[in-house]
């Protein structure tokens, strides 16, 4: 059994959900909440606003919920799958059953599936492109019929797949595309599955035909679209930035299977230039609100921080894919680094309500969400049980099922560990328990139970914070031996590139992988926020860093032709705690980046 990414070639294999077996700690705590709380959750709330209601009556004149809704049925299917099909997992069979049935349900003759176009009173078939979403919620079924068959869990997901994929590479054959990409690589996770060659060829044609503003004109651009620059000669991810990064995903996907170096070299350049100008400290992507896009290069404000859930679900999709294409364990290192800040601060302790964007400053306390009714603002400062868009939580559920899947892969040669969690991992002809409580210590334990009387390597990834330790392990290793790694977990003050306007003169704690911040339910008694400045000649301490309350007059007007005066500064001790923590307590203000004393 394979996971959600199974390339027939490339420098590392991905190993499949059964050969990973989370043992509690950090994540495999958030896998039982997900398995057991969260999909259900999303399964009470579809029902409740009418989203799988649509499939069962699909001729009812009022379809319920925007066009994309079916997206979220087919991501909520396909986390059922993963969860189901996974080692301790919670069995979701009953409900993936009746699932299969209601889509199939709603499928037409001739393999079209879609819930709000081309029927009585509806807009005909493909006649937006632009925003029509049908092959984007294709491309999320598709995924989710993978997920059935190689699990085991849902088969019969698998034929509607085939009708609905052999109707797109007809219907396309020659011209169109999906104004959301996600269609690539299902078709393409499709032919790994089903070995048909024309599923592959239609992602490709997806592909090519991007960047030649051929989509209409629209106010957000073609970049929003991912239409004004082809893929090939893109210099760095632009536009809607989930849309960007689930087309590189695919490309990848491409590339891979096509044996296509030129394309995967030109999606690894536009990362590599995104993440060097275009991200957050956080991993997250996303700084303009308006259309959920990338900025400019250095154009990250903590307050405008968009850093939609679903572009860190991508992000770490993509960064997976090329780590398996390339062997390049620096990709492990964004995956971490995205987990740990963004998916993990993502959804709530009890898995039942989520952020759907991240801000990374907030400056007044956000109002507590109605729990009655869908959240209709996407990017205020409280997790909200459900949006009227909630692609983000199924989105994780997804990736949290499968995730022992990311965290290991193998070769001829022996295996490799990219993320540390508590463990049993059967790979690479070893058997290892791994015990560690990372992130929150750096000590990684390596227990052999299993392995060949010949030569085996076993790989640590050595995150780029930590450099020193040793990771890489060649020997006939014996039964019980033990392989211990220990990252330095020392916090750090971390600085800005001067080019990031919104945080010069500001700086930032991390300790390992984790971001630190500041929320206002730690300080003292009447200090806010915006009244400290932190020292940085003083080496950080985890939990708290010092710094200084300033006074700043108040002149009635924010520019003046001197320095605006301040009256004798109090020293401070700042409390900090991990962002993925923060508003969990109530209503608060947070900041990540702390303005530094001048003096």
């Amino acid at each position: 059994m394979t996971g959600p990414v199974a390339p027939s070639r490339g420098a590392l294999r991905p190993v499949g959900p059964q050969q990973v077996r989370l043992a509690g700690g950090f994540w495999g705590r958030r896998q039982q909440i997900n398995g057991a709380a969260t999909m259900e959750h999303s399964r009470t709330w579809e029902d409740r606003l009418g989203w799988t209601g649509n499939f069962r009556n699909p001729l009812a004149e009022r379809r319920r919920g925007w066009e994309f809704s079916d997206s979220e049925v087919y991501k909520m299917t396909e986390a059922l799958c993963w969860e189901t099909g996974r080692p301790g997992g919670v069995r979701h069979d009953e409900a993936l059953a009746e699932l299969t049935s209601l889509i199939g349900g709603a499928q037409d003759a001739d393999g079209y599936l879609h819930t709000a176009y081309g029927r009585p009173g509806q807009p005909a078939r493909y006649s937006d492109m632009n925003f029509g979403h049908e092959l984007y919620c294709a491309g999320h079924f598709f995924q989710a019929a993978v997920a059935g068959a190689r699990t085991g869990a849902a088969p019969g997901l698998l034929e509607i797949a085939t009708r609905l994929a052999d109707h797109i590479c007809v219907q396309f054959a020659d011209e169109g595309f999906c104004g959301h990409p996600v269609v690539e690589t299902g078709l393409v996770e499709l032919y790994r599955v089903t070995g048909e060659r024309r599923y592959l060829d239609q992602a490709a044609k997806f592909v090519a035909r991007r960047g030649h503003r051929t989509l209409p004109e629209h106010e957000f651009g073609w970049q929003y679209f991912q239409d004004a620059v082809p893929v090939r000669n893109g210099e760095v991810f632009h536009g809607h930035a989930v849309r960007a990064l689930y087309l590189a995903a695919g490309a990848v996907d491409v590339a891979v299977e096509t044996g296509d170096d030129e394309l995967l070299q030109a999606v690894a350049r536009q990362f590599d230039r995104t993440l060097a100008r275009r991200t957050y400290i956080t991993g997250g992507m996303g700084s303009r609100h308006q259309d959920e896009a990338f900025g400019e290069d250095f154009v990250l404000p903590s307050d405008r921080s968009y850093s939609e859930t679903c572009a860190g679900v991508a992000t770490i999709q993509l960064a997976h894919r090329l780590l398996l294409a390339t062997g390049e364990t620096r990709y492990g290192d964004i995956v971490d680094r995205v987990l740990h800040n963004v998916i993990a601060t993502a959804v709530a302790d009890d898995g039942r309500s989520f952020f759907y964007a991240h801000t990374l400053h907030q400056r007044v306390p956000a109002e507590p969400p109605r729990t009655d009714r869908e959240q209709l603002r996407f990017s205020g400062g409280a997790r909200a049980p459900w949006f009227e868009v909630s692609c983000c939580l199924n989105n994780v559920g997804r990736l949290t099922a499968s995730l022992g899947t990311y965290f290991v892969t193998e070769d001829p040669g022996g295996v490799q560990l990219h993320q540390y969690a508590p463990m049993r991992v059967e790979a690479g002809g070893m058997v290892l328990d791994v015990d560690t409580d990372y992130p929150d210590a750096g000590v990684v334990t390596v227990t052999v139970v299993e392995a060949p009387p010949t030569p085996r390597t076993l790989t640590f990834r050595i995150p780029e914070w930590a450099a020193g330790p040793e990771g890489v392990h060649r020997r006939v290793f014996e039964k019980n031996e033990q392989i211990r790694l220990e990252l330095p977990m020392r916090p750090r003050w971390t600085f800005p590139d001067p080019r990031v306007d919104a945080l010069r003169g500001c700086a930032a704690v991390e300790v390992g992988p984790i971001v630190m911040c500041a929320e206002s339910t730690d300080q003292e008694d009447g200090v806010r926020l915006d009244e400290i400045q932190v020292d940085t000649s003083v080496t950080p301490e985890a939990g708290a860093v010092k710094g200084h309350r300033v006074h700043p007059a108040d002149p009635g007007w924010p520019y003046q032709s001197h320095r605006t005066a301040t009256e004798r500064p109090d020293p401070v001790v700042v409390p900090l705690l991990p962002y993925h923590r923060w508003a969990r307590r109530g209503p608060s203000t947070m900041r990540i980046w702390l303005p530094v004393n001048p003096s």
